[in-house]
């Protein structure tokens, strides 16, 4: 047969389309040409392919090749498709049976000896070739996301000749799973840092928790060596681990990306801490091949700015979008991605450049026009999406360095999260903090003397309406937390208290 077409899949942001892969012999001069819109990479898959049949005992047809990856209009990039043009050459030269490859799609790079090799962005086209009746074919270490997946369609090869030996007699040369050695999400947790370790501050450690509870932004300010970034840093000792959809998406993400992710972490939250130098393309994402940024990479966890006025104006402005969202759309010449970015920002702060501002036994050195450039940097709208402003303030050494008391674990404080997040999930399906629109109003009622003081309240201290709801959201999280079932007068008065009142102008 001098015509063959074999299934794969190119790689789109997160989604991953079906590729088919004409193949054509035809009489004329030997050459080996490929079309489809393909980019460079692609192009010299012809020299990969034809070094892996011939070095692994394959014959190379010495007629005129042309392979089509269809749909033409489709961007195709990578190694990923000299796998599956491989078999489209054996299959349109008669070295192989086209029944065999019927049902199957293969992704993989191949070496010029003929070893299959891992690619990037395997996750996505593993999961949706999962859900349809087809055996995918990978390289053996992209074949590790069989584990997430739980699938047996995931099949992993070492080389070119052993898959075919396979396809040509699967009974004689039958390629299986390796064995799991037990589950992942039974896997013992990493050893995280312990809130434990925090000594006092109980203010911000309860602000931390509530924040976990329902999602809320959160800002930390004060002078240096407070704990701020302590603080900051243990969120995920007390958040509950990813469900399998969310562990998916975000292993989907870190697979587009040269940032490793190892099996043991695939449960956990991720947790992003950018330099301040970052720029806004390594925050947001983006660049020549777009491709996902500190916002992404922070999908289902938290991103952590610290010392959050040294970032520059423009790079946190970028983050505007997303906290509202909860995706980033990149635009390109040639094209536009969108990509999941529902992350949880936590940053800190020193109140000024010096950072000893209202610091009880230190003075300030900064002259009130320093004060107000470094705060400039923050805008309102931006401080806006922070749903809790929280003040970590000096505490001396005899507090810090005592050991008599024993501070609560991280481990008491997300049973109290997983907790409120379980009533959450049964309540409306979503965290307090992602509610939106007629939800957020059913969920987050109010009495008519609540709400007429609510807007009393906002009116004079000339909030906006985005942080009336986010005052209603935080304000229903407090309520959780607390065990209650409506809104009291109270949690609506602490989660105003959360708020900054004096806002930097824009």
């Amino acid at each position: 047969m001098s015509l063959s077409t074999v299934k794969t899949r190119a790689l789109c942001g997160v989604d991953s389309p079906l590729v088919r892969v004409e193949t054509h012999l035809s009489n004329g001069l030997p050459s080996f040409t490929i079309v489809g819109l393909p980019e460079a990479a692609v192009r010299e898959s012809r020299e990969r392919v034809r070094c892996a049949l011939v070095n692994s005992g394959f014959e190379f047809p010495m007629r005129r090749v042309t392979v089509n990856l269809a749909p033409a209009d489709l961007p195709k990039e990578g190694g990923r498709f000299d796998l599956a043009i491989a078999i489209g050459v054996l299959v349109a030269s008669g070295q192989l049976s086209p029944s065999s490859v019927s049902d199957c799609e293969f992704v993989s790079e191949l070496a010029l000896g003929g070893a299959c090799c891992a690619v990037k962005g395997v996750l996505p086209s593993l999961a949706v070739a999962d859900s349809t009746a087809h055996k995918i074919y990978v390289a053996n270490e992209d074949a590790r996301y069989r584990q997430l997946l739980n699938s047996e369609k995931i099949i992993g090869v070492h080389d070119l000749l052993e898959l075919v030996q396979h396809l040509r007699e699967p009974q004689s040369y039958p390629l299986k799973a390796e064995p799991v050695e037990g589950k992942l999400d039974d896997a013992q947790s990493k050893c995280i840092a312990n809130l434990s370790e925090v000594v006092g501050q109980y203010s911000a450690k309860h602000a931390l928790e509530v924040a976990a509870a329902g999602g809320h932004n959160l800002l930390f300010y004060g002078p240096p060596g407070t704990g701020k970034s302590m603080l900051a840093s243990r969120i995920t000792s007390i958040l509950p681990k990813l469900s399998k959809t969310q562990a998916m998406e975000v292993a989907s993400l870190y697979t587009l990306t040269q940032v490793p992710r190892l099996e043991s972490d695939w449960y956990e939250p991720p947790f992003r801490a950018p330099h301040h130098s970052s720029s806004a393309v390594a925050l947001v994402g983006g660049g020549a091949r777009p491709k996902p940024g500190e916002v992404s990479l922070s999908h289902r966890g938290v991103l952590f700015l610290d010392e959050l006025p040294e970032f520059s104006r423009h790079t946190l402005e970028m983050l505007r979008e997303p906290l509202e969202t909860g995706e980033i759309s990149i635009a390109r010449a040639q094209q536009q991605l969108t990509l999941p970015a529902r992350f949880q920002l936590i940053a800190a702060m020193n109140p000024c450049p010096c950072g000893y501002l209202g610091h009880p036994s230190v003075s300030c050195t900064d002259s009130p026009q320093q004060i107000e450039q470094y705060r400039r940097k923050l805008s309102g709208p931006f401080l806006d999406r922070i749903d809790m402003h929280v003040e970590v303030p000096f505490q001396s050494a005899r507090v810090t360095l005592r050991t008599n008391r024993k501070e609560e674990s991280s481990e008491q404080i997300l049973a109290r999260v997983e907790r409120s997040r379980e009533l959450q999930y049964q309540r409306q399906g979503t965290l307090n903090g992602d509610l939106k629109g007629e939800a957020l109003m059913q969920i987050c009622a109010l009495t008519t003397e609540q709400n007429d003081w609510l807007m009393s309240t906002i009116d004079a201290l000339a909030l906006s309406s985005r942080a009336a709801h986010r005052i209603m959201r935080l304000a229903r999280t407090l309520a959780d937390c607390s065990g209650e079932s409506r809104i009291s007068q109270g949690h609506l008065a602490q989660a105003l208290r959360y708020r900054p009142i004096q806002r930097p102008a824009d």
